[in-house]
């Protein structure tokens, strides 16, 4: 099979290579799936520059978010998954023309939704909604942040929070963003790069509820300064360090942004922080997996949710769609096919 494999760190026009590599085969309660597209997460820009520790020694083939077509299954419980269209979660490999998952981190999707729409809902949206819908409980007139809010996640964010009546705040990098983030339910779009968010937020005269963060480094310690008594900070991401040399020292100013906390803070301010890291739940609960992924696609068939796409492009410009979602100019999900 033809897989990108990425053979170097950096600039992301040399850092793949299309090669022939082995099918793999499925273990014990996994699938093989013929897969037509997969999606572009930000972690996969983290892992291009060396940055995500969690990523496979090169040559490695990335990606976590596939659409295709159950070809092989291994136990006969997973039977009724053989020859069906799905959408999965991958433990790596998914720029391939074939991957195995877990059984358990697909879902049945069907044929009307296109490639580019279900591969969203793997990654972004089963994120979102484990932070909004599980991690956390909005509540009608909450007062929430979204960072990134013309992304993948935010996108979602956006969407799931306004189906629940809050009132939202999103960050985005360009003032060309904001139409669409209204359009996804936002109701005060702020310019990071032009205003101090936090300001904007408290020129409101309210205290945040929740805050949804991507971002990481100093913007944690603002979150945190914002959220009212009884608020709760999510933190699924740290984009502030993608794309920035100096190696270890980098990462340390980068933990050196987010502050010290005691946990008598959060006693003491009845505030909560909240982690959520979809790989790793992945890897030890894949049954929550399972139950986000069958609730977004439901969900989105229904009409309840709306899978933005970014740009979609072909195998031979996996390059370009990397330096598309490494730039920030992009909204929604950015999908790569076959």
């Amino acid at each position: 099979m033809k897989a990108a494999v990425l053979v170097r760190k950096g600039d992301p026009m040399n850092a793949f290579q299309i090669q022939e590599v082995p099918i793999p085969k499925p273990n014990e309660n996994q699938v093989l799936i013929k897969i037509s597209a997969f999606g572009l997460n930000f972690a996969d820009v983290m892992a291009r520059n060396g940055l995500y520790r969690d990523a496979p020694p090169m040559p490695a083939i990335l990606g976590y978010d596939v659409v295709g077509e159950v070809i092989e299954i291994v136990n006969d419980k997973d039977q009724h998954l053989l020859g069906k269209r799905v959408v999965a979660m991958t433990r790596f490999g998914g720029y391939a023309e074939y991957a195995i998952t877990d059984a358990r981190a697909c879902a049945i999707i069907a044929d009307s939704t296109p490639s580019a729409v279900a591969a969203a809902l793997a990654t972004q949206y089963c994120t979102a909604y484990r932070a909004a819908c599980e991690a956390i409980h909005l509540f009608k007139d909450d007062h929430i942040l979204i960072h990134a809010a013309a992304g993948g996640v935010g996108t979602a964010l956006s969407q799931i929070a306004k189906q629940k009546g809050c009132i939202i705040y999103g960050t985005a990098g360009s003032n060309d963003k904001f139409d669409y983030m209204r359009e996804n339910g936002v109701d005060f779009p702020i310019n990071y790069r032009t205003q101090d968010y936090r300001k904007e937020i408290q020129n409101q005269g309210h205290n945040l509820q929740v805050a949804f963060n991507s971002i990481g480094g100093s913007t944690f310690k603002k979150d945190y300064q914002l959220l009212e008594k009884g608020g709760t900070s999510v933190i699924y991401g740290v984009a502030e360090r993608s794309g920035k040399k100096g190696g270890a020292l980098a990462t340390l100013q980068l933990a050196w942004k987010f502050g010290v906390m005691s946990p008598i803070q959060f006693l003491v301010n009845s505030k909560g922080v909240i982690g959520v890291n979809m790989l790793h739940i992945a890897d030890h609960q894949p049954l929550i997996i399972q139950r986000c992924l069958k609730a977004v696609v439901e969900m989105t068939e229904s009409n309840l949710l709306e899978p933005r796409i970014g740009g979609e492009f072909g195998i031979h410009d996996i390059g370009k769609a990397h330096a598309f979602l490494e730039s920030r100019q992009s909204v929604g999900k950015i999908t790569v096919s076959w």
